[in-house]
């Protein structure tokens, strides 16, 4: 068995497979599907080295959902499976779930004035 480790910047990715079925439960065939540009963080190297020799981690880690440009990075197989290894530059996007991303105030968190007692 044999094991990948991205150097420097680059980041070892597999893409996520694409949808089979619409939202309406329409069942898609293998020609209209195509290849998804998402695609799961499977290895991160340690990032480029700045100017006084250490090094900058990268901003994706394992397990990361990202989007790939299509025509970028280089496609390998290992074990029998497809990967990617591509710049963390290249990446286009780290795609959070609403869940997951970090509560924001909204205007709905900030009270009406009419409410407040006058002065």
């Amino acid at each position: 068995m044999r094991r990948i480790v991205p150097l420097f910047d680059r980041v070892l990715v597999q893409r996520v497979p694409s949808a089979t079925k619409t939202a309406g439960g329409i069942v898609l065939p293998d020609a209209v599907q195509g290849k998804t540009n998402e695609a799961k963080v499977v290895a991160v190297g340690r990032g480029l080295r700045n100017s006084e020799g250490k090094f900058t981690p990268p901003a994706v880690e394992v397990g990361d959902l990202v989007m790939v440009p299509e025509f970028r990075g280089d496609d390998i197989k290992i074990n029998g499976e497809e990967f990617i290894l591509v710049r963390e530059e290249d990446l286009l996007a780290k795609i959070e779930h609403m869940d997951q991303r970090p509560t924001k105030k909204t205007t709905a968190d900030i009270p009406d004035m009419r409410d407040l007692p006058k002065s």
